[in-house]
């Protein structure tokens, strides 16, 4: 009884003795404390404020030909409510240009005889929605038949349309860039940004700090190798396993998924090749700023990765995300290019936008590749 309880006592002491020796050497390795306490804070702000399904000040053209009372009063659904942002607009043209620059979500058209078609009982609001995005889609359209109930309501209400054998306006609705109504044509396109991020900065995250962990980095240094020749001979390998992945990427969605391209082929790959480029000097830069391949493979995780797939827009919808989680994700690449390929996709070659996005991956390139010559000096540290 008195061994045993001995040797329970140095059991406890043991494992006291180990437990000690496990939390300093945890608070010594920064890593470790930065992937535990760091990284859930982060994900809990990511996902509390980027996640949201919900729907509000989605922007909406209304052009009505129809300047009377009555259309007016049929149109307050939509002014009034809190899912819509309203731009009164004088011509199809211009309501359809801004749906092709993404700049409007759907719009409302009220012919020039719609209140004489009102009086006679067959009345109807076309609706058109841009149903990139078909769920997205479906709930506008829902939002918009509640709009125009509500006036069917207040009209039944007075007593106006007993005579009437239905509702006194019809919504017409069509479906933009996405006929089919499937959610496929909107998911593949962003799936195509996440595999480029993926194949660019977390396999390039490792390059520089596992040459610095194996010393083989040093070797280096002796020869008359410069930085920029270090830096492209990083690059150029995974640059090529990128453009492959990106050919299956293409093949996949056009020949397996029935995704649509309107746009040019050429443009996608070259703003593709563009992207890539970024994502792989993210990759190298955080490399050579941490020289640790486990803490450069976290890092990447979180700020490529997660950044890519919840503040790109391609899950959920920026205008309906708070006014900061808007303003990161204005500076984000992913964002740029979830919006040029599905515009390419989808919609075809809209000039301004694909303009803008290029633009932006171009100056994130340089960016990038200068802080990269910064980070990877040919001297040792």
């Amino acid at each position: 009884m008195i061994d045993e309880v001995r040797s329970q006592r140095l059991s406890w002491r043991r494992l006291r003795a180990l437990t000690v020796k496990e939390t300093r050497q945890l608070l010594r390795d920064r890593s470790n404390l930065m992937v535990g306490l760091f990284l859930p804070f982060v994900l809990i702000l990511v996902f509390g404020y980027g996640l949201s399904f919900d729907i509000k000040n989605a922007p909406v053209a209304i052009v009505s030909q129809d300047t009377s009372p009555t259309a007016q009063d049929v149109l307050a659904g939509f002014y009034l409510s809190p899912y819509f942002t309203v731009t009164q607009l004088h011509s199809m043209p211009e309501a359809q240009r801004l749906m092709r620059a993404g700049k409007v979500e759907a719009i409302v058209y009220l012919q020039s005889d719609f209140s004489r078609r009102l009086a006679a009982g067959d009345a109807s609001i076309q609706v058109l929605v841009n149903g990139v995005d078909a769920n997205r889609a479906r709930v506008l359209e829902g939002f918009a038949q509640g709009a125009i109930s509500q006036w069917n309501v207040k009209r039944t209400a007075a007593g106006q349309n007993t005579a009437l054998p239905g509702p006194a306006v019809q919504l017409e609705t069509r479906l933009w860039f996405n006929e089919a109504n499937t959610s496929t044509h909107f998911l593949v396109p962003g799936l195509i940004v996440l595999i480029m991020t993926l194949n660019g900065a977390l396999l390039t995250s490792l390059v520089m700090a596992r040459e610095w962990e194996r010393g083989t980095l040093e070797s280096l240094f002796v020869t008359p190798i410069n930085t920029g020749e270090l830096i492209a001979s990083k690059l150029i390998p995974y640059f090529g396993v990128g453009l492959a992945g990106l050919a299956m990427c293409l093949l996949a969605g056009k020949f397996l998924f029935f995704v649509p391209i309107r746009g040019s082929l050429l443009l996608i790959v070259l703003i593709s090749m563009l992207y890539l480029l970024v994502s792989l000097s993210l990759g190298l830069l955080i490399s050579a700023a941490t020289k640790n391949q486990f803490l450069a493979s976290q890092i990447a995780l979180i700020v490529s990765f997660l950044p890519a797939l919840m503040l790109s827009g391609f899950i959920f919808d920026l205008r309906s995300v708070p006014v900061i989680v808007r303003a990161i994700s204005t500076v984000l690449p992913p964002t740029y290019y979830v919006e040029a390929l599905q515009t390419l996709f989808l919609a075809g070659n809209v000039p301004g936008l694909l303009i803008k996005d290029t633009a932006v991956l171009l100056t994130a390139a340089v960016i990038l590749f200068v802080l990269i010559r910064i980070n990877t000096r040919k001297q040792l540290v």
